[in-house]
């Protein structure tokens, strides 16, 4: 019987804001439930933690369902995206498919920019910044001015007859991509497994009881918007999601994205029946839940070619992919994953040292709030973190699909932060900083695909903007390839193309895959650095850079600064990290020129700009590195952005051996940056602490960035939930161990094995990381120095290796193994099996 609460409490309910997250979603069953989608979720069930920690070396784990969507779990296979909250009673499955965006493709462009832009120009080089911002506002911003967002596909929600529970343990295992819920009612034992498998296309929710005929619920489909859900009238135990994106093209035509979810119950025992869109399982021993979703999205492919429709119908879709997995029973479905999945996880393996186990045994929550106690994270949690972000990348990128956005896949609004987009003045590229280094090439792919799928549409924009060749991106993207200034004046920042060619000759280096570089990365780059060098002018006399040549207009990304006047401005000529990108890409085109012995004429006009191109200053006050044309404070100098090390980290043009006068200026721009941040903002400057070789700095912003800035599922937050810091964090903890960005003048690179090694890390492993010149590592330590190295050459070449002063070369072969002691001599010289 329904408990029926006084009118007083009721009245501070409302008061407090949690009559309907706190009450009513707690009394009423979940496939009952209406109303407003949120991140919070409740479960009628009392729960009982007492379950064991569940065996594996790289496992979250929790005593208990999560009560809001950033304690929940992720799955994802690339183009499906699931969160698993876990609930006892009432469970929520938040699903996500990776094409699913607002909008559509138009042409943004105006005219109106061009015709501006000397006027903009001159305003900058007579420093009237202001007016410059004003005019740039008025005459270069996109039609729109902005983008569209990535929106959640719906909700799977079920509700059983537990109403307790004890034991409960709720995990996800990384070394398998299985999440588990397991609990106890009475005497039955219950377990349910998900994943989301790249093999059979599907997301697969396993329910099972210990007693025969135990599994019962009524589970329905959800969105906050544009749906229905239905019976399949084709199969009686399957429910349908259908919708459609309610955006209309210029002419008043419907435009949007068509999409669908399908979910399908096989049960081993019992019934199935549905209705009013509810699908009721009863007495069942076990049920196979086999979940699709698709939209119409043409694909990057066709997108790339021009073609912006699909007439693909997304419920088809579905069920043809759920009637291919249906083929293979569930031991065979999960194997399937479980293989596919390990062939690229179990590529690395970390150990950073034995943790105590009365830690080792708490929860990953419990380890979590005892970081943020002591200030340090222990170091399995650190390693687990670790494995996290190359999960996360494997689960949100894959060969073929969409690219990992702002939030991965997992996104549970219709309009999230920040739209959920491709942020291309740092995030997207933060995203896959780790995919070369942590072995993980292939899912560098997708963001290839991207890229050129905003060749054509970025081409238009610099030729109509600018009256440039080549093509541009500013300061994000989208699905449909948005290419324009966005978001107000701070958008006119065109260095997005050139920042995301630097992704594949950063491929090229770590694989040496010249048909690669060939066909598709030097096309991308030569490309991005062409508009480059078509908007790039020479800086008249009284300027700071007189006779070098500059970006103009020029932006550091999302910083202002304080001109003479005690006015701020964001625009301005010249900024450091334009200089820094465009050196970073046209040496990279003139090695691409090099490697593939092509385009002779391009490679030297590419080497002339260089030499022509402004280089980067140290201040003469603060004796930092400067990040705009003039000496300016900043207006924020903590600033989440620290744009001006850009040529630290990701580029390598400043280096501690090779410019010790800009490394130690960019030391004190670190220093004066500070030690906190947003949750990605300290993974970057956890890579350019590395870079500087000072490992215990990078420990304390990975501490910081543990102990303040991560949610309970290991999500990044910035806050909120941003995923790039997962990811630049990965990165991080692996150029500790391993770096290779240093190249000799023959083109080969230098290995460094353990460049940043903390001193908390007295011992540990590390197996399977990658180096440039196609060399993977394997090294162990022990109180701090190194005791082993095997290095695999799987190009053959020179094989330069330095740790700390020592310095040895090797010529090796394709295949060829080289052991390596404590003192870089060499034990063995294998052959690869």
């Amino acid at each position: 019987m329904r408990k029926i609460l006084p009118p007083c409490i009721i009245l501070q309910l409302i008061l407090a804001g949690t009559l309907f997250s706190q009450v009513k979603n707690e009394i009423v069953p979940a496939a009952s439930r209406t109303g407003k989608i949120t991140a919070d979720w409740a479960d009628r069930a009392q729960v009982e933690s007492g379950g064991a920690k569940p065996a594996g070396r790289y496992v979250l784990w929790y005593r208990g369902p999560a009560k809001v969507w950033e304690e929940a779990l992720p799955l994802g296979n690339g183009r499906l995206g699931a969160m698993i909250f876990g609930g006892v009673a009432d469970e929520r499955i938040q699903l996500n498919e990776s094409t699913l965006w607002d909008g559509y493709a138009l042409n943004p462009n105006t005219p109106e920019g061009l015709k501006a832009l000397p006027e903009v120009r001159r305003l900058l080089f007579e420093n009237k910044n202001n007016e410059a911002v004003a005019l740039a506002g008025k005459t270069m911003m996109g039609h729109p001015a902005g983008i569209r967002p990535y929106q959640s596909l719906g909700e799977l929600w079920f509700d059983t007859p537990e109403l307790s529970g004890s034991d409960y343990v709720r995990s996800l295992d990384l070394s398998t991509g299985v999440a588990t819920i397991k609990y106890h009612k009475g005497q039955v034992a219950f377990v349910r497994e998900s994943f989301a498998s790249a093999v059979d296309g599907v997301i697969i929710v396993r329910l099972s009881a210990s007693k025969p005929g135990s599994v019962n619920f009524n589970l329905t489909l959800r969105r906050e918007r544009d749906a229905s859900c239905f019976a399949d009238p084709s199969d009686p135990a399957s429910l349908v999601l259908r919708g459609q994106v309610p955006v209309k093209d210029s002419t008043g035509t419907p435009a949007g994205i068509r999409f669908a979810a399908n979910v399908k119950a096989v049960n081993s025992g019992g019934t199935v029946k549905i209705s009013n869109g509810v699908m009721t399982i009863s007495n069942a021993n076990a049920v196979t839940l086999y979940i699709a979703g698709a939209t119409n999205y043409p694909g990057l492919a066709n997108l790339a070619a021009g073609i912006t429709h699909s007439a693909s119908d997304p419920e088809v879709l579905c069920s043809q992919v759920i009637k291919r997995a249906q083929t293979k029973t569930y031991a065979k479905l999960k194997t399937d994953h479980i293989v596919d999945y390990q062939r690229l996880f179990n590529r690395v393996q970390l150990n950073l040292g034995a943790v105590p186990p009365d830690i080792a045994a708490l929860p990953t929550n419990k380890r979590l709030d005892l970081a943020r106690e002591t200030g340090r994270p222990d170091a399995g949690l650190v390693a687990t973190y670790f494995q996290f972000g190359r999960y996360l990348l494997i689960s949100s990128s894959r060969p073929g699909g969409m690219p990992a956005n702002l939030q991965g896949i997992w996104a549970w609004q219709m309009n999230p932060p920040w739209n959920a987009d491709f942020h291309t003045n740092i995030n997207v590229q933060m995203n896959y900083w780790p995919a070369e280094i942590t072995n993980l090439p292939e899912t560098h792919l997708p963001l290839f695909d991207l890229s050129k799928a905003l060749v054509k549409p970025g081409e238009q924009t610099a030729k109509i903007l600018y009256g440039a060749r080549g093509w541009v991106v500013h300061h994000l993207t989208d699905a449909w390839g948005f290419t324009a200034p966005a978001d107000g004046p701070q958008g006119i920042w065109p260095m997005g193309a050139a920042w995301l060619a630097q992704h594949p000759w950063e491929h090229y280096t770590y694989t040496g895959d010249k048909a690669f570089l060939a066909k598709q990365g030097y096309p991308l780059m030569k490309g991005a650095a062409r508009f480059i060098m078509d908007f790039l002018v020479e800086a008249p006399a009284g300027t700071a850079y007189a006779g070098k040549l500059v970006t103009n207009p020029s932006y550091s990304p999302e910083n202002s600064f304080v001109l003479p006047n005690g006015d701020q401005s964001v625009f301005t000529y010249g900024a450091t990290m334009d200089l820094e990108i465009i050196h970073d890409l046209l040496t990279n085109c003139v090695q691409a020129c090099k490697v593939l012995n092509i385009d002779p004429e391009f490679r030297r006009e590419c080497e002339q700009k260089l030499s022509q191109l402004a280089p980067v200053r140290i201040s003469p006050q603060t004796g930092r590195i400067m990040e705009w044309a003039e000496d300016y404070k900043e207006v924020d100098p903590h600033h989440r952005h620290t744009s001006h090390l850009f040529g630290l980290y990701p580029g390598n043009q400043i280096t501690a051996t090779g410019t010790p006068e800009l490394a130690a200026a960019a030391r004190k721009t670190l220093e004066a940056r500070g030690d906190d941040g947003t949750g990605w903002g300290l993974a970057w400057k956890i890579n350019m602490w590395n870079r500087l070789l000072d490992g215990d700095h990078a420990y304390k912003l990975l501490s910081v960035l543990l102990s303040t800035k991560t949610l309970p599922n290991l999500f990044d937050n910035h806050p909120p939930f941003q995923i790039d810091g997962n990811f630049g964090a990965a990165a991080a903890i692996a150029e500790m161990l391993v770096q290779s960005q240093y190249q000799k003048p023959d083109g080969s690179f230098e290995v460094q094995l353990l460049p940043a090694l903390p001193g908390a890390w007295q011992e540990g492993s590390v197996t399977g990381l990658c180096a440039r010149g196609g060399f993977k590592v394997d090294i162990s330590w022990n109180k701090g120095l190194l005791t082993s190295a095997r290095i695999v050459s799987s190009l053959g070449g020179p094989l330069h290796i330095r740790l700390a002063d020592q310095a040895v070369t090797f010529n090796t072969k394709a295949g060829q193994i080289i052991h390596l002691n404590h003192a870089l001599d060499k034990k063995t010289d294998t052959s690869r099996k």
